[in-house]
């Protein structure tokens, strides 16, 4: 589809560095499992590509569970993180602080020891009720009006993100790719679980060197950075959503009832900022493309306007992108990321494909392969 031709260089030796895997044994970086997010390293690796020195600003417009600007803080860089799901602002934030360890375990011990009224079970959806055996959706509302009675913004920040990662694995819920299903099995109780879920993540605060920060994170929209000055950064890590690929919301639909009151009802699919467009509207001529790819690239011209409006001239950017499948064609995103990036005025420096997947149609009938693949851009 695209007239452009574009530097492809092959590197399918990297494709662990774009998933979250190497991040499970990382200090902090281990502190939520974020499936569909990359990892550390390949952060390090993009930032001494695009040529990131200390004191440098790297912005993350898609921060996810907050990999890049964790990994600036370890590096002497600003990291500045923007995302359109509170789940994601929570998990950034929480891991993206400078902690008193003293203060933590104090906050934790009274937390634990704290007996409440289990107030707002009551509350919940069925659907969310059927997530957890009943002591401990009890006990995770106690402790969660404990966490929120602590007088530090710090502590409640951490242990609110301790006592979300163990309620998942208190809890009937199973996360299968896009698909959320509740599966009955011998679970651990809640309360001691989650002390021990706090304690672990506090030695990880105690082992970690970070050289900067703390990074600022905000709940925004990718498509609108209103809060981000023009020509403020120097280097921009991201990936986007991945087309048609999970539904984010669906998936943490439990977490996001839980500790941010949205209930399954008010949840849309969000494509890539806080609310859909008309697949009719874009702004670029996108072709014979299904609707929900029509609505997706347009969201991305808009995205990477907003990352042109504020890169600092000369500025670098690094975006990772995958192939969508539909069931009569593989869309390559690369490419087609890569024409609306050339329309906003950037210089597309490269493709480099780091995967590839076989996609087929009924399971027997193969169209094509989608590749995974970063961007390389320049201002």
């Amino acid at each position: 589809m695209s007239s452009r031709a574009y530097p492809l260089e092959e590197r399918y030796d990297l494709w662990k560095l774009a998933t979250f895997i190497p991040n499970k044994h990382i200090p902090i970086h281990r502190w939520f499992y974020f499936k569909e997010g990359f990892s550390r390293d390949l952060v390090v690796l993009l930032s001494q590509e695009l040529g990131v020195s200390q004191g440098e600003v790297v912005l993350d417009p898609f921060v996810g569970s907050g990999t890049t600007p964790l990994t600036c803080m370890e590096r002497g860089y600003i990291g500045i993180g923007v995302d359109a799901s509170p789940l994601a602002v929570l998990v950034s934030l929480a891991k993206t602080r400078i902690y008193d360890v003293s203060e933590l375990s104090a906050a934790l011990e009274r937390c634990y020891r704290e007996k409440r009224l289990k107030t707002g079970v009551e509350e919940v959806s069925a659907y969310v009720r059927r997530a957890f055996p009943s002591r401990n959706l009890e006990d995770l509302f106690s402790l969660r009006e404990s966490i929120e009675s602590l007088e530090s913004d710090y502590a409640r920040l951490f242990l609110k993100l301790a006592l979300i990662n163990a309620a998942a694995k208190c809890s009937y819920i199973y996360r299968d790719g896009a698909v959320l299903r509740f599966v009955k099995r011998p679970v651990p109780p809640l309360r001691p679980f989650f002390r021990r879920a706090a304690r672990l993540m506090i030695d990880d605060v105690r082992k970690t060197c970070l050289r900067s920060g703390p990074a600022v994170i905000l709940l925004g929209d990718a498509r609108r950075l209103e809060a981000i000055d023009d020509e403020s950064v120097d280097k921009i890590i991201t990936s986007p959503p991945y087309l048609n690929k999970i539904e984010y919301t669906r998936v943490y639909e439990v977490e996001l009832e839980l500790f941010f009151g949205k209930k399954r009802q008010d949840l849309i699919r969000s494509y890539i900022g806080l609310v859909g467009r008309d697949p009719r509207r874009s702004v670029w001529q996108l072709g014979d493309l299904p609707d929900s790819a029509v609505l997706y690239f347009s969201d991305m011209f808009d995205s990477l306007a907003e990352m042109w409006r504020v890169l600092k001239s000369g500025g670098k950017a690094a975006i990772v992108v995958a192939g969508g499948v539909y069931p009569d064609r593989v869309v390559e995103s690369d490419v087609i990321l890569a024409d609306l990036a050339t329309e906003t005025g950037f210089t597309v420096e490269k493709i480099r494909a780091i995967g590839k997947r076989v996609a087929t149609s009924g399971r027997t009938h193969r169209i094509g392969a989608a590749r995974e693949s970063i961007v390389y851009l320049k201002k």
